[in-house]
C-alpha cells in the first residue's frame, strides 16, 4: 500500500539466524530437540505437582504455574524458528507479526508478575513460617496467579496497540527470528516520540512494580535469615529461595541485557543471542532448576515411574 511517495508494509520477512541451508537444517534439529525437551520437562513437572498430594502446597502451586506458563512461553517462539529453518518462504503478515508480538508480550509480562508472586510466597514462608499455611491460602495463591495473567495480558494489549499504530515502510526485512520492538521501531516511518513515552510507561510500570516486590521480599528474607542462629538453619532457609533466585536472575538478566542498552551500542547479532536465551533457554532451564536438587520432586517422579513400571 502506498501513502504519498512511501510504501506502507503489510508483510515482513524474518531472516532468522543464517542463510546457509546446511546450517539451517542443523539448527532445525537442535531447536526441535530443545523444544521437545522443554515441552516434556515443563509438562512433566505440572503433572507431578497436580497428581502427587505431597506437592499440593503453595510453593509447588506457583512452580507448577510457572512450568505451565513456560510450556506456552516457548511455543510462542520456537515453532516460528523451526519454520524459518526449513521453509523457503520466510514471510509473515502484518497481522501474524502483531499476533506473535502480542503473545510474546503477554507471556513475558505474566512471567514477571508470577516471579514477583513467588517471591512473596518465599517471604511469607521464611519471615512468618507459623502463619504461612493460614496466609497463603488456596484462594490467595489462585488470585495471585490469575492477577499475573490479567496484568500480563492487559499490558500486552497496551504494548501491542501502541506498537502497531505505527506505520512501517522501507525494506520489509527483519534480521531476527521474531517480531520484536527494536527492528520494528527501526522500520517505522511514523513519529515515535509518543510511542516511546507510552512504551516507557507500560514497561516501566511492570518492571518497577515486579522488581520492587521481589527486592522488598528478598530484603526481608535476608534479614530473617541473618537472625537465624544456626548455620544449618540459615542454609536450609536459603535453599528454599535458591531456585527462585536463579530463575529471577536468568529472566531479568537476559531482559535487561536485551532492552536496557543505549542504541549507540546496539548489536543485532548479540541481541539475537540474548533474545534466544530468554525465549528458548529459560523455559528449558526452569523445570531443571526446580527439580534437580528438589528431593520432593525427585521422590514424586520416582513414585510415578514405579507406578507405571512396577517392580516384579
Amino acid at each position: 500500500m502506498e501513502v504519498g511517495n512511501r510504501t506502507i508494509l503489510t508483510e515482513f520477512i524474518l531472516l532468522g539466524f543464517t542463510s546457509d541451508r546446511l546450517l539451517q537444517l542443523i539448527l532445525f534439529g537442535i531447536f526441535l530437540m530443545l523444544y521437545l525437551v522443554t515441552l516434556s520437562g515443563n509438562m512433566t513437572l505440572v503433572i507431578l505437582i497436580w497428581t502427587d498430594s505431597r506437592l499440593h502446597t503453595p510453593m509447588y502451586f506457583f512452580i507448577g504455574s510457572l512450568s505451565f506458563l513456560d510450556f506456552w512461553y516457548t511455543s510462542v517462539y520456537t515453532p516460528r524458528i523451526l519454520a524459518i529453518c526449513v521453509s523457503e518462504d520466510k514471510r509473515i503478515s502484518l497481522a501474524g507479526c502483531g499476533a506473535q508480538f502480542f503473545f510474546s508480550c503477554a507471556v513475558a509480562y505474566t512471567e514477571s508478575y508470577l516471579l514477583a508472586a513467588m517471591a512473596y510466597d518465599r517471604f511469607v514462608a521464611i519471615c512468618s513460617p507459623l502463619l504461612y499455611s493460614g496466609t497463603m491460602t488456596r484462594s490467595l495463591c489462585t488470585g495471585l496467579v490469575t492477577g499475573a495473567y490479567i496484568g500480563g495480558f492487559l499490558n500486552a494489549v497496551a504494548h501491542t496497540a501502541n506498537t502497531f499504530r505505527l506505520k512501517f515502510c522501507g525494506k520489509n526485512i527483519i534480521d531476527h527470528f521474531f517480531c520484536d520492538v527494536p527492528p520494528l521501531v527501526k522500520m517505522s516511518c511514523s513519529d515515535t516520540r509518543v510511542y516511546e513515552k507510552v512504551l516507557l510507561g507500560v514497561v516501566g510500570f511492570t518492571v518497577l512494580s515486579s522488581t520492587l516486590a521481589i527486592l522488598i521480599s528478598y530484603f526481608n528474607i535476608l534479614l530473617a535469615i541473618l537472625r537465624i542462629r544456626s548455620a544449618s538453619g540459615r542454609r536450609k532457609a536459603f535453599s528454599t529461595c535458591a531456585s527462585h533466585l536463579v530463575s529471577v536472575t536468568l529472566f531479568y538478566g537476559s531482559m535487561l541485557f536485551m532492552y536496557s542498552r543505549p542504541s549507540s551500542i546496539y548489536s543485532l547479532e548479540r541481541d539475537k543471542l540474548a533474545a534466544l536465551f530468554y525465549t528458548v533457554v529459560n523455559p528449558l532451564l526452569n523445570p531443571l532448576i526446580y527439580s534437580v536438587r528438589n528431593k520432593d520432586v525427585k521422590e514424586a517422579f520416582r513414585k510415578a515411574t514405579q507406578s507405571i513400571h512396577p517392580q516384579r
